[in-house]
């Protein structure tokens, strides 16, 4: 049976009142008094009353400015289905007066990411979708944000600050975990286990941070006589980093099994000396270097972080914010996917 729709003038029917009346309301303007205030209420929420968030819409004949500040794809492919999410959000919205623009900046650089900030800044945006990559510069922008009465939302990673209205992501310390417990039936023995953060700086990227805590927390339950090493490697040069690797190897020979906290797990098996095998992997994400270990089997697991769902949400919630007053979820946590050679394709669109 399809739900009759309700029209103000039939609210003000049954409460015994004026349409004006109903209207201020509806609206939370102007005086009403106790009594009608109640009973119109009442009656709201006996119909369900839902307004037309789009007739609201185009009275107020206003556009809104909604930037959005994420890493370069061409630096890291990782950031390419973000684009895609947000240009989806951008056609979807365009109609009701959001304009989106997106902001690169380059993911291995806290330079660049403050100087496109300030330049995001310089716009007068009314509002802001935001990767913070780098905490303590994300930090800062959210602080200037906050000063110029700017809307703020982050994804992938969330920033300890009241400014930032939203975060769409996973919870990363129950991702961590899900990593431990993929490694512990993959390595079931007592084999040494290792957590290597590659391509960014530790102290200042609590993803990754929230990431290892989760991991080592759930072996301090399950396995608590399990060693777990840590290595970071904070450079950006592929050379650099397989050098690194190498070294780390031949130092570690007893290792059995290794949680690649970013989306560069291929670089690890890549990295692996013929006739070290045996080595298990888990890492993120389904960018294609890391799903063509998945099918050789130098990959054991990947866990999806869903970055296109992240940035659609992201942009979505505050257009809609704008645009028809919707409220804006604190937090909205995505699936932790688990990806294998024989599921992924499912997840590829």
């Amino acid at each position: 049976m399809l739900k009759k729709k309700y029209t103000i003038a039939d609210i003000a029917s049954m409460a015994g009142v004026s349409k004006g009346t109903v209207d201020r309301v509806i609206h939370k303007r102007g005086k009403v008094s106790k009594k009608a205030h109640e009973k119109i209420t009442r009656i709201l929420k006996e119909i369900d009353y839902q307004p037309n968030l789009v007739a609201r819409n185009l009275k107020k004949n206003k556009t809104y400015r909604l930037l959005v500040l994420i890493p370069d794809p061409e630096k890291d492919s990782y950031w390419a289905p973000c684009v895609e999410g947000i240009n989806t959000a951008s056609r979807e919205f365009q109609a009701f007066g959001v304009m989106i623009e997106v902001f690169f900046f380059d993911p291995s650089s806290t330079r660049s990411f403050t100087s496109r900030s300030k330049e995001v800044l310089r716009n007068k945006p009314d509002g802001v979708v935001f990767v913070p990559l780098f905490y303590q510069e994300a930090l800062t922008f959210t602080e200037y944000c906050e000063k110029n009465n700017i809307t703020l939302a982050t994804f992938n990673s969330s920033v300890n600050s009241n400014s930032a209205r939203s975060f769409i992501g996973q919870d990363l310390h129950k991702s961590g975990r899900v990593a431990g417990k993929l490694m512990h039936m993959l390595v079931p023995g007592k084999g040494h286990l290792a957590v290597v953060h590659m391509d960014e700086v530790y102290k200042n990227a609590i993803h990754m941070q929230e990431k290892e805590k989760g991991f080592r927390d759930y072996f301090d339950g399950a396995d608590p006589g399990r060693t777990i090493v840590t290595h970071k490697i904070p450079e950006k040069n592929i050379r650099k980093i397989r050098k690194s690797v190498r070294e780390f190897l031949e130092l570690h020979p007893e290792v059995s099994g290794i949680f690649v906290t970013t989306s560069k797990a291929y670089l690890l098996a890549e990295t692996f000396p013929k006739g070290k095998t045996g080595i298990r992997v888990v890492g993120y994400d389904l960018i294609e270097k890391n799903l063509e270990c998945l099918d050789a089997g130098s990959v054991d697991f990947l866990i999806h972080q869903n970055p296109r769902q992240q940035a659609y949400l992201g942009v979505s919630y505050l257009s809609e914010y704008f645009a028809f007053d919707k409220k804006i979820p604190d937090n909205k946590l995505l699936p932790i996917d688990i990806i294998t050679s024989e599921n992924y394709m499912h997840y590829l669109e």
